[in-house]
């Protein structure tokens, strides 16, 4: 079999990985999107260690060790990219990666303005503001 068989099912894996990394709202499709980019190199590496364990006659297959320690890395990754998106999603009941950025201090969620104040001109600062904000 030829190396161009394998190298071009690899990239057609790796930009529809990197379609969904970039087009995809939803935290786990991205994680999903991000294992397909890991297994496209992973068949390079195993179809490269192939072609060229053929022209060497000692073979170390590195190819292959390479693609298990990507696989190992790959398996604690998605662990933990999954822990950490199901305790996002018990906090903020969603996993959509756009409603997210509000997370870091100090933001608040958008009003209906689309600015962080809320749709106020300033943030009240005490319980008396804020019951006449919202009266």
């Amino acid at each position: 079999m030829h190396l161009a068989y394998p190298a071009v099912l690899s990239a057609l894996l790796f930009c529809t990985g990197l379609y969904g990394v970039l087009a995809r709202r939803n935290a786990i499709l991205v994680l999903m999107s991000v294992e397909l980019m890991l297994n496209a190199v992973n068949l390079n590496l195993v179809a490269f260690d192939v072609w060229l364990s053929r022209a060497a006659e000692e073979t170390l297959h590195s190819g292959q060790a390479l693609a298990l320690f990507t696989i190992a890395i790959a398996a604690a990754e998605i662990g933990i990219g999954l822990a950490i998106v199901l305790a996002v999603h018990r906090n903020r009941g969603t996993s959509d990666i756009d409603r997210l950025r509000d997370t870091a201090e100090g933001h608040e969620p958008d009003g209906p303005d689309g600015d962080a104040s809320g749709g106020a001109a300033s943030a009240p600062r005490s319980a008396t503001e804020k019951a006449e904000a919202t009266a």
